[in-house]
């Protein structure tokens, strides 16, 4: 390895960090060398403090093991090696590079489709690719990036070159050509034109580079281009257009937008799949970034323009390109907040996030928490469906007495996985500080998986109520511990204060907040008799208030009907509720007549809406199960092993044998996953279980554990909450 340290240097013998009397850079080329030593060489002749020394590591990588082991004090990186500095020897940035033009510490990574094209950001699956290059920032690490962290592209086994290959239908990406990348990265590549050079990265590659891979849109070899944001303002209204672009216009081209629409090519600050961050200086916690940008602003002062000597910002004397900096810097700012994450931003993070897979890391198995006999039979029958068809990392089953005895298990590293329901998603991630991996996705209008808890009122203009007069109304519920017309209604009540208890005596405080209910239950024995007031029994005016259809107000048609014969003034249901017993689609004598439009819902915030605009206004959203997995685990890898799983058992009549969302041939229910699941989607962005659970039924949880209780009645209020989690089989999330 090579050293440059100046003669004057060998005077000062300071330990590293010590006072910072001595900067050892590190440079990662010959090329970057010189250009540090005649930088040094500069700064002394300018009495710029303190001094400054190069050491060669070789490469980024290299240069941030010197820094960590004190061999070194600073490098500058770009944002994906200093994300990995950050990661792995917690470095920090302290001193960025800025390039004009309004753009600050930063440039946009954009997509670029034609403007006549129909492909947005959610229908690229099978499309024809254009990319700068093989690991560049803008033309891959940036969308391919995306694309897996969000979910949209499945990752198994870190092998994100095959993951492409599969999810394009062809590309171009320079530099991804040999034996270890699937032969369709090269496929729309053109060489020189003549046959020549073809996936080469470099300018023979004639869609090799921002304008190469903006290039093979425009001769429409791809259908979309991964670019920066001024390639294509560049290209056509730049000083010197290629004849390929002569013709065109800005307004021939659109960027697709994260969230599913399109825009304007000029509208990339708020249309682009990344801000990414400049490049930045690097050094250990214990350097003071303050003294090393008093030393670099010393010396852009003086050596940034024209009229000296030596160039901070310019490289063709050393025969390369943005050594030490990038070329284009306009100027250096001192970091404020000297951390990675806010250096980066969250896009960016996302982005390295989705490829921040190392093969050499992963488990060689995924070892899966289950709950009981039937679940152990049908894992290990997964397991060796999964190992069949060579699916990494293979499944291990490990068995547990409870949902919260494999949260201990993960959190301990003693198991990997497990698929959690209900308020158990809310344990794992505030006790133990687990996280989400993926979901799962039910039929479109299934109601028994997926429903919206509401609370819904006659249409009454003369009373019209809102949730802040709900005191002394009569009131109909689903059942005395049932999700919809109990748990979050009541949660959410409590939450806001409006049901106040003494104590944690709820069912008196609830029987005194109504005026009158009909509450099912099979325990009768305490039961506030307000809490049956309203129920009616069976025809024969028997079993009333049982939790049983034998009581013609349980579960959400018989609370619903309790309001629709104006028993109630307000019934505790789900959103289908209403429309399951209006408008025609009920026979029976008491809903026949009903319309939709006679009900109206009450939202948590006050306000009234249509029964139509549930998913605006509801008390809580229940949509799916949720994987669950250690925070050090690699989420991507757990979703991309289920995700090509799926491709193979994810249908009943798959003809592999195995199904992983049936549970019949095991004797059993919902095991593993729920046998109404129709595919495993990734958590994307809420893999927190608050993002997952929502505010709504955060609040109701909230409103339960807000209870000041004595021993006796603590005690009654933890083991109703152990009968809630175990009459829960799905996960909360809410809009």
């Amino acid at each position: 390895m090579k050293h440059f340290v100046p003669a004057w240097a060998l005077l000062f013998c300071f330990p590293a960090g010590l006072a910072l009397n001595l900067l050892r850079w590190c440079t990662i080329s010959d090329q970057e060398l010189t250009k540090c030593s005649e930088m040094s060489k500069a700064f002394a002749r300018a009495n710029l403090l303190p001094l400054l020394a190069c050491v060669n590591g070789g490469s980024a990588s290299n240069c941030t093991t010197m820094i960590n082991a004190s061999l070194a004090d600073a490098v500058t990186l770009d944002g994906g090696t200093i994300y990995q500095a950050g990661k792995e020897y917690n470095l920090k940035p302290v001193v960025g590079e800025a390039y004009g033009q309004d753009l600050g510490t930063s440039y946009y990574a954009v997509a670029v489709v034609r403007a006549n094209s129909t492909l947005t950001i959610n229908s690229l699956r099978g499309a024809r690719t254009c990319h700068t290059g093989i690991n560049r920032t803008v033309g891959w690490n940036v969308p391919v990036g995306f694309l897996v962290d969000s979910g949209r592209m499945a990752l198994m086994g870190c092998q994100v070159p095959e993951a492409v290959g599969e999810y394009f239908s062809a590309s171009c990406v320079p530099g991804a050509s040999g034996g270890r990348y699937p032969p369709s990265l090269c496929e729309l590549c053109k060489g020189d034109g003549a046959g020549q050079w073809r996936c080469e990265p470099s300018p023979r590659e004639l869609y090799y580079d921002y304008l190469g891979a903006f290039r093979c849109l425009v001769e429409e070899a791809g259908e979309v281009a991964f670019v920066k944001h001024s390639t294509v303002t560049d290209a056509i209204l730049g000083p010197a257009p290629p004849s390929w672009a002569q013709t065109l216009q800005p307004g021939d081209f659109q960027l697709l937008c994260r969230d599913g629409s399109r825009a304007a090519v000029t509208e990339w600050r708020r249309c682009h799949l990344a801000r990414v961050p400049a490049h930045a200086v690097v050094a250990r916690q214990d350097t003071a970034g303050s003294l090393v940008f008093q030393l670099l602003d010393q010396g852009q002062q003086r050596f940034k323009d024209g009229s000296s000597s030596f160039q901070m910002f310019g490289s063709a004397a050393y025969g390369g390109k943005n050594l030490l900096f990038k070329d284009s810097t306009t100027h250096l700012v001192p970091i404020v907040e000297e951390t990675y994450q806010a250096w980066l931003g969250q896009e960016y993070l996302h982005a390295v996030w989705g490829l921040d897979c190392d093969p050499t890391r992963l488990p060689k198995s995924l070892r899966w928490c289950v709950l009981s006999t039937e679940e152990i039979w049908k894992c290990s029958k997964m397991a060796t469906a999964f190992q069949d068809k060579n699916l990494k990392p293979e499944i291990q089953c490990v068995s547990a007495a409870s949902p919260e005895e494999c949260m201990e298990k993960i959190q301990k590293r003693d198991t990997d996985a497990v698929a959690l329901a209900g308020e158990d998603v809310y344990t794992a991630g505030k006790k133990y500080g687990l996280v989400l991996a993926a979901g799962e996705r039910y039929a479109e209008g299934d109601s028994k998986d997926t429903y919206y808890a509401v609370a819904v009122v006659r249409r009454d203009p003369s009373n019209a109520f809102t949730i802040h007069e709900l005191r002394g109304k009569r009131s109909c519920h689903t059942g005395y511990g049932r999700m919809a017309g109990w748990k979050i209604p009541v949660g959410i009540l409590l939450r806001k204060g409006l049901i106040q208890p003494q104590g944690c005596d709820i069912l008196q405080a609830v029987s005194s907040f109504f005026s009158a209910s009909c509450v099912p239950t099979a325990k009768k024995d305490n039961y506030p008799a307000s809490l049956c007031e309203l129920c009616i029994g069976d025809n024969n005016g028997d079993n009333k208030c049982n939790a049983s259809n034998q009581e013609r107000y349980f579960g959400y048609t018989g609370a619903f009907r309790c309001l629709a014969e104006q028993r109630g003034e307000v019934a505790f249901v789900k959103h289908s509720s209403v429309f399951e017993s209006t408008d025609g689609n009920n026979k029976d004598s008491w809903a026949s007549q009903l319309r939709s439009t006679d009900f109206q819902l009450l939202c948590p915030n006050g306000g009234r809406a249509e029964v139509s605009q549930f998913a605006g206004c509801h008390w809580g959203k229940v949509p799916a199960r949720a994987v669950m997995v250690h925070p050090d685990t690699n989420a991507v890898a757990v979703y991309g092993l289920l995700s090509k799983a799926q491709d193979f058992f994810g249908d009943d009549y798959n003809g592999h044998g195995f199904k992983m969302f049936n549970s019949t041939d095991f004797q059993g229910q919902d095991l593993i996953f729920r046998d109404s699941t129709t595919e495993i989607v990734p958590a994307g962005e809420k893999t927190t279980y608050s993002s997952w659970l929502g505010q709504p039924f955060l609040e109701s949880l909230a409103g339960w554990e807000s209870l000041q209780c004595s021993r006796a009645a603590l005690e009654s209020v933890n083991a109703f909450l152990l009968l809630m989690a175990s009459l829960s089989c799905i996960t909360f999330h809410f809009s």
